[in-house]
């Protein structure tokens, strides 16, 4: 057996691929244009599907209106560290001068609030970027160290100039023959069946 450096990783569960098993995981359509693109999203989101997505070599003005996403929940998640956050920060210095060591100093009280901003502001902020980073792997599912897209020779070209509708397999509404013939009529420049 040759030495796998991520064989263990990969045994574990956090590193385990999260996509359905199954012989394929969808179709792969190019599209020449962005507008084409942006159209094409449109149509597919009209016909019902809900398992897709789009990939494009830079950001696509209005795509994300095309699909049909929902906003991210992202900025919530980084409030609500971010206040966490100020919260701990103010209550571990009440606790350490009021209740630990209960020291008066220069006359001030034992909760002296003005003096905890500082920290508990750097406390949130260091909170509010663990929750981005950590938020942004979770929504991502990620980390994904493999992709049933990278298998597609075609694909290998969405980072340089083509852009691509991706449909999964296990979406309800996904029919080979039926999914292939939406992209064709869309205008798609090719429709690829990519394996799992």
């Amino acid at each position: 057996m040759p030495f796998d450096p991520l064989r263990s990783l990969r045994a574990t569960p956090l590193f385990a691929s999260q996509l359905p098993a199954g012989p394929h995981y969808g179709l792969l359509a190019e599209f020449a244009t962005p507008a084409d693109l942006y159209h094409a999203c449109e149509r597919v989101r009209d016909a019902g599907f809900t398992r897709w997505d789009a990939h494009t070599p830079f950001p696509v003005h209005g795509l994300e209106g095309a699909m049909g996403l929902r906003r991210s929940p992202l900025p919530w998640i980084v409030l609500v560290m971010g206040l966490l956050g100020v919260a701990l920060g103010f209550l571990l210095q009440w606790w350490v001068h009021s209740v630990a060591y209960p020291l008066v100093i220069s006359g001030k009280p034992h909760f002296a609030w003005p003096a905890y901003v500082p920290i508990a502001f750097e406390v949130g902020v260091l909170f509010a970027a663990l929750g981005a980073v950590l938020g942004m792997f979770g929504l991502n599912r990620l980390p994904m160290h493999h992709h049933p897209l990278f298998k597609s020779k075609v694909f290998e070209r969405v980072t340089d100039d083509a852009f691509f509708i991706s449909i999964e397999s296990w979406d309800p509404r996904f029919d080979p023959s039926a999914t292939r013939a939406l992209l064709e009529s869309l205008g798609a420049r090719s429709v690829e069946l990519v394996e799992s």
